[in-house]
């Protein structure tokens, strides 16, 4: 295992990530690139933008949508369970999406409706084709409606959300935009398949995902709030300001200081470079944890981490998938449009400026967290060349 923290001279994971810290762009970063038994990290500059705490190894990050893995594993659970099969349609649990509607024609007004052709199933969910969520155009009425009733979020301000029911509630009230199955959709699909989990189970998505996850990976600080004890290590999350610099977005005693009104499957968790390393390499060991007991099927860890979509539905999002499609609650490479795009490459990025992916064709798990806010779903510089780097070695 190696620690690039202070290293220098040939070229490395810390001298990859400094400059950004140097030119000001980033307050600090964790990088970890791991190859089977071989682990690099790098931990560079302060927690917070003032230089008062030097950043760890052991820093709490707000990770955004590398959520989603997380929450699909736990539906997989589930389904490993016999509590549901991908082919259920969500009604049973979901009564709220019984009978759901979906716009004539996606630029359609939201009055323009027609009845859903097909229940929607729990592999929808799965897959982020129910119907709901965002396209490549933000602007068509449907998608406007999802954000200006509050209900889509990337998981940045987590208090901002109504409570479970209510919201799912007035996700109901909106038309979707597809029918079921029909297109690929960003982030709503996740937050519902938290909703599930909660009513499959009948326990809150923080407990469920503690005690089926967390606790059996050893990630002992991932969850969707942060204890008082642990707010030392929490660290500042920030966005660039339009005059220059950073401006601070949530701090220690914010947002993650107390339980959120809806557990956001779609991005409500912080966490570690180690603890997700955890959950990479349980994928990458078909579901086995590192005492040799079984978290997921192999089955299901196989289903999660290959592509659902059409090659139409991929070619419809290019804004969000480059060389990429879909699996469970995350991008799978197919095309090697990218230096760091590796068929069968398996994770995602998050808008607090993090991102995690296993790469079974190499054993590899690489995380990058940082605590700068996206400003698109155009990949950030810093991003662009740790991926680079990580798809190096």
């Amino acid at each position: 295992m190696t620690n690039s923290a202070s290293g220098s001279g040939a070229p490395d994971l810390a001298g990859v990530l400094r400059p950004y810290v140097a030119d000001g762009t980033l307050p600090g970063a964790v990088g970890l690139v791991a190859r089977g038994g071989d682990v690099e990290v790098a931990v560079v500059g302060s927690a917070d933008a003032e230089g008062r705490t030097p950043m760890d190894r052991e820093s709490i990050f707000r990770i955004a949508s590398i959520t989603k893995p997380i929450t699909a594993a736990a539906v997989m659970v589930l389904v490993d369970d016999d509590r549901i099969d991908l082919a259920d349609p969500v009604r049973r649990w979901l009564p709220e999406l019984a009978e759901p509607r979906v716009v004539r024609t996606p630029r359609g007004p939201l009055d323009d409706v027609v009845p859903a052709v097909r229940p929607i199933t729990v592999e929808d969910l799965l897959s982020s084709r129910t119907g709901y969520g965002f396209p490549a155009d933000f602007e068509l009425p449907a998608v406007r409606a999802l954000m200006a009733e509050g209900v889509q979020s990337d998981g940045r301000e987590p208090q901002r959300f109504l409570p479970t029911d209510a919201w799912l509630r007035v996700l109901a009230g909106i038309p979707m935009l597809h029918q079921p199955g029909d297109a690929w959709l960003y982030n709503t699909s996740s937050d519902l398949q938290g909703v599930l989990v909660e009513r499959v189970s009948g326990q809150s998505l923080p407990d469920f995902l503690a005690e089926r996850i967390f606790e059996r990976l050893g990630m002992r600080d991932t969850g969707f709030v942060v204890p008082a004890a642990k707010r030392d290590r929490l660290t500042g999350y920030y966005r660039a300001a339009a005059s220059g610099g950073l401006e601070l977005l949530d701090g220690p005693d914010g947002q993650w200081s107390r339980l959120p009104p809806l557990a956001s499957g779609a991005g409500g968790l912080v966490s570690t470079v180690d603890d997700w390393l955890a959950f990479g390499r349980m994928l990458l060991a078909e579901g086995a944890t590192a005492d040799g007991r079984r978290l997921l099927s192999a089955r299901s860890v196989r289903l999660m981490t290959t592509d659902h979509l059409t090659g139409a539905q991929r070619a419809a999002c290019p804004l969000f998938l480059e060389g990429q499609g879909w699996g469970f609650g995350g991008a799978v490479d197919v095309e090697a449009v990218s230096p760091w795009n590796v068929p069968g490459r398996y994770g995602w990025v998050g808008g607090t400026g993090t991102s995690a992916h296993v790469v079974p064709a190499t054993g590899a798990v690489h995380v990058l967290l940082t605590q700068l806010a996206a400003t698109g779903p155009v990949h950030a510089r810093q991003q662009r060349d740790f991926w680079r780097y990580a798809a190096a070695g």
